[in-house]
């Protein structure tokens, strides 16, 4: 199983996408977009404050 980590290279804010994307081996701009996508479909808050917790609670990648 692989650990879900913030990237350190590949980050725009937090580096969850790129860190997600990095895990399941996707190109982080498709990730990013599925992000977009789910905020609008859910009406932007949900995903606000999922992105917030996670940014909290996942570690970044070691080096």
């Amino acid at each position: 199983m692989t650990r879900f980590y913030r990237s350190t290279t590949d980050k725009k804010m937090a580096g969850l996408c790129g860190g997600f994307a990095e895990m399941v081996d996707a190109d982080p701009t498709v990730i990013r977009l599925a992000v977009v996508f789910l905020a609008l479909v859910t009406g932007i808050f949900p995903v606000i404050v999922t992105y917030l917790i996670a940014w909290w609670i996942v570690p970044m990648k070691p080096q």
